[in-house]
C-alpha cells in the first residue's frame, strides 16, 4: 500500500501572478495588448490558446534586434525573480508535517503541471521542493533564442501528466519516453492512486485535471486572485459546475481558508492511508 500523497499545482495565477505577462513586461512589452490583441487574433482563427501564445512569443522575439531577442537565459533569469502569493514558500513543510502527524511514514510529494514556460518555472525558489515539473518548452537555436514550441501543455494534455504521476513515471529516467504513459498497468500497481491526489488550479486548462481527480475520489480545489475581478466569473463557474470541492483566494498563509483546506485534505487522505 502506497504511503504517498500527491499535491499537483498549476502555476500562473495559482501560485504566483502570471509569469509570462511578467516576463513580457521586463522586455517593455504591453502584456495586456499581447494577450487581447496578438494572441486573441489567433484564437479568433480557431487556434488552441497555448500554442497561440507560444507562437506569438516567437514572432515577438524574431521581430527584435539580434541580442535583444527572447533567450533561454532571459527566461531563466526571470524565474529567479518570481514573487509568490502569500504563504506559498512555507506551505510545503506545513503539509508534510500534517501528514506525518498521522503516520511518520507518509510522504507528501509536490508537482507542477502548467501551461506556462518550463524554463521559468525550473529556476524559481520553490523548484527544489518539487518532485517533478511539466510545462511548455521552447526549442532554442545556437544563440539560445526561442525558435519553435517543443512541448505544449494544454487542457487534456495536463491529464497525461496526472497519469505519469499516478503510475510513477517521473524524473530523469522517464525523459524521452513519451509513450510509456500508455503502457497498460494494473490499477493496484499505481504508485499514487488518484484518490490520494489533491489538485489546485485557477483556469480552464485545469478543468480536465479537476474532473479526473474528482471522479476517482481525490480533491480538486479552485483558486482565484482577488486582485483580478475580471477573472472571478470564470472561477465561480468551477463551483456552479461542480468542478471543484471548494473555491478559495490564492492566499496560502497560515489561517487562510486555502491553507486550512489543504491541511484538511492532506489530513483526510493521511487518515485513510493509516486506516488501510
Amino acid at each position: 500500500m502506497s504511503k504517498i500523497i500527491a499535491l499537483v499545482l498549476d502555476f500562473d495565477d495559482t501560485l504566483a501572478p502570471d509569469s509570462t505577462s511578467g516576463f513580457l513586461r521586463t522586455l517593455g512589452v504591453d502584456a495586456d495588448h499581447f494577450w487581447a490583441g496578438h494572441v486573441q487574433q489567433l484564437l479568433d482563427d480557431d487556434w488552441d490558446p497555448i500554442p497561440a501564445y507560444l507562437w506569438r512569443m516567437i514572432e515577438l522575439s524574431n521581430s527584435r534586434p539580434e541580442g535583444d531577442r527572447i533567450t533561454r537565459d532571459k527566461l531563466s533569469a526571470w524565474g529567479r525573480q518570481i514573487t509568490f502569493f502569500e504563504g506559498v514558500e512555507d506551505l510545503f513543510d506545513t503539509l508534510r508535517e500534517e501528514a506525518q502527524r498521522i503516520d511518520p511514514e507518509i510522504a507528501v510529494e509536490f508537482y507542477i503541471i502548467s501551461s506556462g514556460i518550463g524554463e521559468v518555472l525550473r529556476t524559481t525558489s520553490i523548484f527544489p521542493q518539487l518532485k517533478d515539473v511539466w510545462a511548455c518548452e521552447f526549442h532554442y537555436n545556437e544563440r539560445g533564442e526561442i525558435v519553435y514550441p517543443r512541448n505544449v501543455v494544454s487542457f487534456t494534455e495536463k491529464t497525461k501528466y496526472l497519469y505519469r504521476i499516478s503510475k510513477g513515471l517521473i524524473g530523469e529516467k522517464w525523459r524521452g519516453k513519451p509513450f510509456a504513459v500508455n503502457e497498460r498497468m494494473v490499477p493496484d500497481d499505481y504508485r499514487i492512486p488518484f484518490k490520494k491526489m489533491i489538485v489546485v488550479g485557477d483556469g480552464h486548462t485545469d478543468i480536465p485535471c479537476f474532473a479526473l481527480v474528482k471522479r476517482y475520489g481525490g480533491y480538486p480545489f479552485g483558486v482565484y486572485d482577488p486582485e483580478h475581478p475580471g477573472k472571478w466569473s470564470r472561477a465561480f463557474d468551477f463551483v456552479t459546475d461542480q468542478r471543484v470541492v471548494s473555491l478559495h483566494t490564492a492566499r496560502y498563509s497560515p489561517g487562510s481558508d486555502l491553507h486550512n483546506a489543504l491541511r484538511m485534505a492532506v489530513n483526510r487522505i493521511a487518515r485513510q492511508i493509516a486506516e488501510d
